[in-house]
């Protein structure tokens, strides 16, 4: 009873401890996580290096998935960039193996570990902002050496009533028949499963593994079997979690699992060649270094195998679910809102892509009504209703962002996407409205103003694609204070944008300049008797709306961009 209570009290601390110093180290590394995984992925092989680093820093391979999840569905991120990280990710979460193998097991850390407890709670309570994340990290990390032991303590006694023949043999057995061995393996691969996914987490998994075949409980071969299976259920968590997600969610889900299957295939066929080899090897190296390096070099593997075929694998992932929904809220994933800045982007992309879809549909109303035309939308065109309903979509999902952002930059990029949020809807809603563009005459000031009006849609079109790039371009749009003075040489991303917004002002300026004066000069027409009043209202009605087109066209725009001072 005493090893029960030993054995589940020292997986419990490891959990716990493991989910206060993941969030400590969250707490610590702040905005800095989603920047650093957000320019880290321009290659899936940059990103795979990155996505290792950085969850072997914050000790979480589920933290790196949710923010890659959170950027992929923002738009920061493409798909195949996505996957990358998430390959590293696997790979770095091993890291934690190699810290039992290393020091858990070996070593009782009681008298180090309850002082850092206290040390990191007293930091936690007393702290603030990020000096409590490293209060919680430190806390969290003496409560995963406190479990070590006590797991390992219980471990001790588990091996006096538990044996290696007690458990099914493997294919490194000396009475095993190839089938009887690899029904063994088998037998264990579904036990580590089980045990991942009821512990929620593969690390604490393999630590009861690792501290087993250290005690003398199981051999190494049934080890090996055991940590193949485990590092195959840790992807039942992420599955759960995709139930009634996004779609982006349930792709990296799916990617994520076929991922977790590829090493464990690898592992599997060459079991009965790999484990010999580890079982001679054990008598010159201990047998918990030898299972931590076998479970990173399997995941190494994996990741090696598929980096080369990430396209195809990408292609495949898409196939299996492909993309529904609204083109223009795709950005709007539930995932995003547990970081303000990636909620803040995808609300910018939101707008960016309806300032498309109005200013397309502008234009094409604009040519039609000059060449006394219907207007007609391409098939596949999104409408102007279906960007109104998606800004007001963009702002109810703001209004749900998990807290205020970290810094005053963050600060500003989210005022200014409010102004561009504000802008956009009115726009939007004058385009929903009925204009008449076949109201105006053929004369040189309605010819002008609706030359005007098609010059500023094709401008906003051309800052609303440039912020719908991908995020390296993108990032250069982005006014800081400290970049507002800089040469727009910078780069052609900027320097398109800040013509596309120098045009945009001009159209607006000459535009407003136009309908005061051809108000005047069409009312006054009524008066001597060339215009009725009817058509005369008409007609300053339409410029009037094409004014405002414009107006609000060019002020959304340039908050968009953080220009709009």
């Amino acid at each position: 009873m005493s090893t029960a209570i030993s054995v589940l009290g020292g997986v419990g601390l490891f959990l716990l401890g493991m989910t206060i110093m993941t969030e400590g180290l969250k707490g610590l590394a702040g905005s800095a996580l989603r920047t650093v995984l957000s320019t880290a992925a321009a290659t899936p092989l940059r990103g795979s290096l990155w996505g290792a680093v950085v969850t072997l820093l914050v000790q979480s391979s589920s933290a790196t998935t949710m923010t890659t999840i959170g950027l992929v569905s923002a738009g920061l991120l493409t798909f195949r960039q996505g996957l990358g990280l998430v390959f590293g990710a696997n790979v770095g979460t091993t890291g934690t193996g190699w810290l039992v193998a290393l020091i858990g097991v070996r070593v009782s850390l009681t008298a180090a570990a309850l002082p850092m407890i206290f040390i990191g709670a007293l930091i936690k309570l007393l702290g603030r902002g990020r000096v409590s994340g490293a209060g919680a990290a430190l806390a969290g990390f003496g409560l995963v050496l406190f479990g070590l032991t006590t797991l390992q303590q219980g471990m001790e006694g588990l091996a006096e009533r538990l044996h290696p023949a007690d458990l099914p043999v493997v294919l490194s057995g000396p009475d095993a028949g190839w089938w009887r061995g690899m029904l063994g393996v088998l037998v264990l691969v579904v036990v580590g499963l089980v045990m991942t996914a009821l512990m929620q987490s593969s690390t604490a998994a393999i630590a009861v593994t690792l501290s087993a075949q250290y005690a003398g409980a199981i051999g190494l071969d049934q080890a090996c079997a055991l940590i193949v299976g485990q590092n195959i259920g840790t992807a039942t968590s992420s599955a759960l979690a995709a139930i009634g997600a996004s779609t982006t969610a349930k792709r990296l889900a799916i990617a994520y699992v076929l991922f977790k299957l590829t090493p464990a295939l690898i592992a599997l066929v060459s079991f009965p060649l790999v484990i010999p080899l580890l079982v001679r090897a054990s008598s010159a190296i201990d047998g918990v270094t030898l299972l931590a390096g076998y479970h990173t070099a399997f995941n190494v593997v994996g990741v090696l195998v598929l980096l080369p075929m990430v396209d195809p694998f990408t292609r495949l992932v898409e196939r299996i679910l492909p993309e529904r929904g609204s083109p223009l809220t795709r950005c709007l994933d539930t995932s995003a809102l547990e970081t303000p800045i990636v909620a803040v982007e995808a609300v910018r992309r939101t707008i960016a892509r309806a300032l498309a879809t109005v200013s397309g549909s502008v234009e094409a109303a604009q040519a039609a009504a000059s060449c006394g035309e219907p207007v007609c939308l391409a098939k596949d065109a999104v409408s102007v209703p279906e960007a109104v309903d998606a800004l007001r979509q963009a702002q109810v999902f703001l209004s749900d962002v998990t807290g205020p952002p970290d810094s005053d930059d963050e600060q500003r990029r989210l005022t200014s996407t409010l102004y561009a949020l504000d802008h956009a809807s009115r726009l939007a809603d004058t385009a929903s409205g009925s204009i008449d563009f076949g109201a105006l005459d053929d004369g040189p000031d309605e010819l002008r103003a609706g030359q005007l009006c098609v010059d500023a849609m094709r401008s906003v079109a051309s800052v609303a694609g440039e912020v719908t790039a991908p995020l390296a371009t993108a990032q250069l749009l982005w006014a800081t204070p400290a970049s507002r003075g800089a040469d727009t040489t910078s780069g052609a991303a900027r320097l398109s944008t800040e013509k596309a917004l120098i045009e945009l002002k001009r159209c607006a300026t000459d535009l407003g300049e136009l309908q005061r004066s051809y108000r005047r000069a069409t009312l006054g027409a009524v008066a001597n008797g060339t215009l009725t009043a009817d058509v005369a209202i008409v007609r300053v009605d339409t410029l009037r709306s094409l004014e405002a087109l414009v107006y609000h066209a060019w002020r959304s725009a340039a908050h968009l961009v953080g220009r709009g001072d």
